[in-house]
């Protein structure tokens, strides 16, 4: 007998987020379906593991963030999830469009919502208040 669908579900979460705390782009594209559906705040959506990491790959060069008070909810049956956290972070390097950086820090809460399929994280939404963060780095 497998492991219930929500085991499944909280195992790939925890997995994917102690993966993004420790900056380990390798370690998250394991956690996602080569087809993944990654739709960002304010953004276009990404389809596959390809765009997955250029995307990981920008946000590293401009942001180092690390996501706290983690609380991970289920849908029953576990094929959807949701996370609620706080992005602690410091903006590196100057993000085409917005704000100049210079090393300013913030703090902001944030939700991503998941799709899960065969074990693997098959859609990334994430969301957050822009004009919040907007505000805390043009400080």
């Amino acid at each position: 007998m497998g492991r219930p669908n929500g085991e499944i579900m909280t195992t790939i979460l925890k997995a994917y987020f102690e993966a993004f705390n420790a900056g380990d782009t390798s370690a998250m594209l394991d956690c996602l379906t080569e087809d993944v559906a990654h739709h960002v705040n304010e953004g276009q959506i990404r389809v596959g593991k390809v765009k997955f990491a250029e995307f990981c790959a920008h946000m590293s060069h401009c942001y180092k963030e690390e996501l706290t008070d983690i609380v991970l909810f289920e849908a029953e049956g576990g094929s959807r999830g949701a996370a609620e956290f706080i992005v602690n972070g410091t903006y590196l390097a100057t993000d085409a469009g917005l704000p100049e950086a210079h090393g300013q820090t913030y703090r902001l809460p944030a939700g991503s919502f998941f799709d899960i399929r065969d074990g693997k994280i098959a859609r990334v939404t994430t969301y957050y208040n822009l004009a919040d963060w907007i505000r805390q780095v043009s400080k």
